[in-house]
């Protein structure tokens, strides 16, 4: 729900809040004093084109805030959060700026985002409608979300199954015609894979080959070189020749610290410590010994090793970087290699599968259309008994529930489903195009919304349908503006109680030049002009009970402080009041 629209320098407003509360809300105001500037300003907080010339003279820009209570609104709030916008104390706060020079800029919830995406964000907050608006309920997509929300339980569970269905068909089919349209590609595909796997089966790699032959490699390609540094070391060690030796060096160094060891404890532990290390040298002496003894020089292995690693070279040249990469590409080609083998068997389940989710779409179709068909009569009937209250008594909604036919394609074609004798479109939502055509008059022929109405008529057959619709709407916010042009009396009366009674439901804004319509609502706002000779200025206002009178006796007669207009105010204060306390 909108709790507050603050408005600055947009049109002949220069800076006025207007606080909404639940209920009907109605604005009201001489010609040219800005009450559509509130529309406009709604507009832009939904999305809307923004257009320089709405800028105020003189102003470098215009701007417009929306407060919304957001508390029950948990999709608008998982959409804000999902923008970076935050929500304090269950509110959210949405802006627009409408730059002179044309730059546009929008926020919600503090959060910079695109005009698009305000518009999406906002679009299921607010329902405008108006004589210039693009009307929701024209598009053919939103009259059958309305039908099926109408509808409800009716439709519900078989929709759902429909949509699932559905989703599945087309995952099939698109397998179906890749399989069968690349069956060539998938020959050749599996030609080079048998190749490859031929090839690595033909070298048998085992897993860290490739790492151990090339340390084996630069062993035994530096056989002699080794060889002498560890004979070399060996002397080092402990020496053959009666020479110098670390071994001489270290027991000599032991046996003077043993000369002194009863003289000094610490001379002792050194002497210890000598002692482990002559075990250690003479250890590592025997093991350099043994590692030179092996190392011999052996040209055959040599030239084996350097040939296996030629032919493992080969495989990670192609298939990888490593061994175990050749080995992983061998694994999955060959679980591709068996379904490119079993194309013609793929073929035939995927045929198998697809004859069966169509023959269960056709099934949950049909009763898809028989649910929507008998909502339709329901709504159309409605609908009818809401216009005869709204001056339109001879006007027929019909809502027409209808399939699209085609001819017989030659196979089985996404989006054309067999039903029964019949080949109908069929998309996610299923097989039916619904549309509201009305007959205005006796006798004429019923036609789509918006070639069968005039604008005043459209506005009143969009009150009908909200009001039918208000128990499953799920738009919180309605906008009507001039809803009540062209109509006045008793009719005009029966609009503003048809308002009232959506207002039961949802919040509703109403910008009015009826009296009768006005007097029904619970909150009057009007909108005031001032002008200096200049510079005019708009302003808005919350009634209360004395002003409110006021400016109904204005609308009705032209002046505030005729007796009789004062008197009929009144009197129409008093015939909605049981619509007003009926919340």
């Amino acid at each position: 729900m909108l709790e507050e629209i603050r408005i600055s320098s947009l049109g002949v407003i220069e800076s006025s809040t207007l606080e909404l509360g639940p209920g009907l809300t109605v604005i009201t105001g001489e010609t040219g004093a800005g009450k559509t500037m509130v529309v406009t300003a709604l507009g832009l907080l939904l999305g809307g084109r923004a257009d320089t010339g709405a800028v105020r003279s003189g102003s470098p820009r215009a701007r417009v805030e929306g407060v919304v209570d957001a508390r029950s609104l948990v999709p608008f709030r998982e959409a804000v959060d999902e923008l970076g916008g935050d929500t304090e104390d269950g509110q959210v706060v949405i802006a627009r700026n409408i730059a002179a020079e044309g730059r546009s800029r929008s926020w919600v919830g503090g959060a910079a985002v695109p005009v698009s995406r305000l518009a999406e964000v906002t679009g299921s907050l607010v329902a405008v409608h108006g004589q210039s608006d693009q009307h929701r309920l024209l598009q053919a997509g939103a009259q059958r979300e309305a039908l099926d929300r109408f509808a409800a339980g009716a439709v519900d569970d078989l929709l759902a199954e429909w949509q699932r269905l559905h989703a599945e068909l087309v995952a099939v089919e698109r397998e179906l015609d890749d399989v069968v349209g690349h069956a060539r590609e998938r020959a050749q595909e599996a030609d080079l894979l048998r190749f490859g796997l031929e090839e690595i089966e033909a070298v048998s790699p085992e897993p860290g080959e490739d790492t151990a032959l090339a340390a084996e490699e630069s062993r035994l390609g530096y056989a002699d070189t080794l060889r002498t540094a560890a004979e070399q070391a060996r002397e080092a060690l402990s020496s053959d020749q009666d020479a110098p030796d670390a071994l001489g060096t270290t027991a000599a160094a032991r046996t003077l610290l043993e000369g002194v060891r009863d003289h000094d404890p610490e001379a002792g532990e050194l002497a210890d410590r000598l002692a482990e290390l002559t075990y250690l040298l003479s250890d590592l002496a025997a093991d350099v010994a043994s590692y030179a003894s092996r190392l011999d020089t052996d040209p055959a292995r040599l030239a084996a090793v350097s040939e296996r690693r030629a032919a493992l070279t080969a495989l990670t040249r192609k298939y990888g970087d490593t061994v175990e990469d050749v080995l992983a590409w061998a694994e999955l080609g060959s679980r591709r290699l068996l379904d490119l083998d079993d194309t013609d068997g793929r073929i035939e389940q995927l045929r198998t599968e697809q004859a069966r989710v169509r023959g269960e779409l056709a099934d949950v179709g049909l009763r898809l259309s028989a649910a929507r068909q008998a909502a339709a009569t329901e709504l159309g009937s409605r609908v009818g008994e809401e216009l005869g209250q709204l001056a339109m008594p001879h006007a027929v909604v019909t809502v027409s529930v209808t399939q699209h036919e085609v001819a017989e394609p030659a196979h089985p074609t996404p989006g054309v489903l067999r039903v029964a004798d019949r080949w109908l479109r069929a998309t996610s939502s299923g097989l039916d195009e619904v549309e509201l055509l009305l007959a205005a008059n006796t006798g004429s022929d019923p036609r789509p919304l918006h070639k069968g109405a005039s604008g005043g008529e459209l506005s009143r057959v969009m009150l009908a349908i909200e009001v039918s619709l208000a128990d499953t709407n799920p738009v919180p916010t309605f906008v009507f503006d001039e809803v009540d042009a062209g109509v006045g009396g008793k009719a005009a009366i029966e609009i503003g109680r048809r308002l009232a009674q959506l207002a039961h439901r949802a919040q509703v804004l109403v910008v009015t030049h009826l009296p009768q319509v006005a007097a029904f609502a619970d909150r009057h706002v009007v909108v005031h002009k001032e002008s200096d000779g200049s510079v005019t200025t708009s302003g808005l206002v919350v009634l209360d009970d004395a002003a409110r009178e006021r400016e109904l006796s204005r609308m009705l007669a032209g002046v505030e402080e005729s007796d009789a207009a004062r008197a009929h105010a009144r009197e129409l204060l008093e015939t909605a009041a049981p619509a007003r306390a009926g919340r």
